[in-house]
């Protein structure tokens, strides 16, 4: 049977699509940007013929109405990475969090830690050799439809075509859904004084020819700005933004100087607005692979010149990094932080970047800590982390003793706050610590 004809006899409504899905059943939803919200919002709609479907998934996008409080008989979500949609129903019991590193994901869903009955995907429409792109999301999207009992594909028109290992083919979706979805888009996030501060300061960490990983928010993208008289950059990062579609058209991110995936950009999931998806639609240039190989820090590390820039919540005088939780409390998800921190390590000249403001709460309270409250999630080792970036400066502190790191991280804490934290460091690790 030609792929046309096999293509037809698969496609179905949203609703009988869903039917596929039994009681306590796993469902992987497709990640981020990429989520598939007519199918989804058909699962839904099934809630009450439904008990106990697990639902796997990363950073949630949509509306997430899986994990609302009447949902809770139907659906559980165990989630990769708690966000806005997912955080309560994680808090309240009726959700769960995995901690994992972005680059094992796949392996979750591959060696049978969590085998998946059905993988909810979202994809371009076939080319003529009958290939659907994965698009904005590959991920842990592409491995998951390898390996789950069925696959359901919500087929768009308005999904980028992505090139790379991001296609599947028609023979290998048990059902279609087309669709004319708007694909999600987040917008630019609002860049003020304290991230322009900051991305002034990791700018002149990069170096011509250094291979960027950039984050999500203001501080990745206030990096970018201060980048347009950098020569030959190159990218390889889990995802990008439009701030490097500029950089790349004005010639300063060329690729050139990759040692592997040389002359394209590599990722593994995307999150902009249009024109970003235009700009990666049937583009050579742009790669995008699952992240099992994009966040592996082996494969991570044969680029020279890494710079990887990561956020953080919080930062202890011991240089322990907290980027997923406040407290006991599950804010985020591990990602890819530690992917790229330990594979710019393995970077000929790589330096890893944990960039933070000084300050939470319109300044009234201090993100660099004498120590971490009881129950406070580590994301980062003191062991991995190389820099870290205020607004008020750059801490080396990869070779340093533990005085040395106390001294160096309180020289980039906001200084309102330098006698507390002295004060604090002196009761809990003793007056040498951060004499005064």
């Amino acid at each position: 049977m030609d792929w046309k004809s096999d293509y037809a006899k698969k496609v179905v409504s949203p609703a009988k699509a869903m039917q596929v899905v039994k009681s306590g059943d796993r469902v992987v939803f497709a990640h981020a940007c990429g989520e598939p919200l007519e199918l989804v919002d058909a699962l839904v709609a099934r809630a009450p013929e439904l008990e106990h479907v697990e639902i796997n998934h990363m950073v949630a996008m949509g509306k997430g109405e899986y994990a609302q409080p009447g949902m809770a008989a139907s659906f559980f979500h165990k989630s990769l990475f708690v966000g806005a949609s997912t955080r309560e129903a994680v808090k309240d019991g009726r959700g769960d969090y995995i901690p994992v590193f972005f680059s094992e994901i796949p392996k979750l869903f591959c060696e049978g830690y969590l085998s998946p009955d059905v993988a909810l995907i979202h994809v371009s429409p076939p080319d003529k050799h009958g290939f659907c792109s994965f698009g904005v999301s590959v991920d842990y999207t592409k491995p998951a439809a390898q390996v789950a009992k069925t696959v359901v594909a919500q087929v768009n028109p308005n999904m980028p075509r992505t090139h790379g290992d991001s296609f599947i083919h028609v023979s290998e979706i048990d059902s279609i859904v087309e669709s004319q979805q708007t694909v999600i888009e987040l917008q630019p996030p609002k860049i003020g004084p304290v991230e322009e501060a900051i991305g002034k300061h990791i700018a002149g960490l990069v170096e011509d020819g250094s291979c960027l990983q950039l984050g999500i928010g203001g501080i990745p993208d206030a990096v970018l700005l201060f980048l347009h008289q950098k020569n030959d950059l190159g990218i390889h990062s889990e995802m990008f933004s439009e701030g490097v579609v500029d950089l790349y058209n004005e010639g300063v991110i060329t690729n050139r100087n990759k040692t592997i995936n040389r002359d394209k950009m590599a990722a593994t999931f995307l999150m902009g607005t249009r024109r970003l998806y235009d700009f990666v639609d049937d583009n050579p240039a742009v790669n995008m692979f699952p992240v099992n190989y994009i966040n592996d820090p082996y494969v991570i590390g044969q680029n020279d010149r890494v710079v990887a820039i990561n956020s953080a919540i919080q930062v202890d005088l011991m240089g322990q990094v907290v980027a997923d939780a406040m407290g006991p409390a599950q804010f985020t998800g591990i990602g890819g932080q530690v992917d790229f921190v330990r594979g710019a390590a393995r970077s000929r000249d790589g330096k890893a970047i944990i960039a933070l403001p000084s300050t939470a709460k319109k300044g009234t309270v201090s993100r660099i800590v004498a120590g971490l409250a009881p129950g406070t999630a580590v994301t980062t080792m003191r062991a991995d982390v190389d820099y870290v970036v205020t607004e008020h400066g750059i801490a080396h502190l990869r070779g340093k003793g533990l005085r040395e790191r106390a001294e160096a991280l309180l020289a980039v804490a906001d200084p309102a706050f330098h006698d507390q934290i002295r004060d604090e460091a002196a009761a809990l690790y003793g007056p040498g610590r951060l004499p005064r």
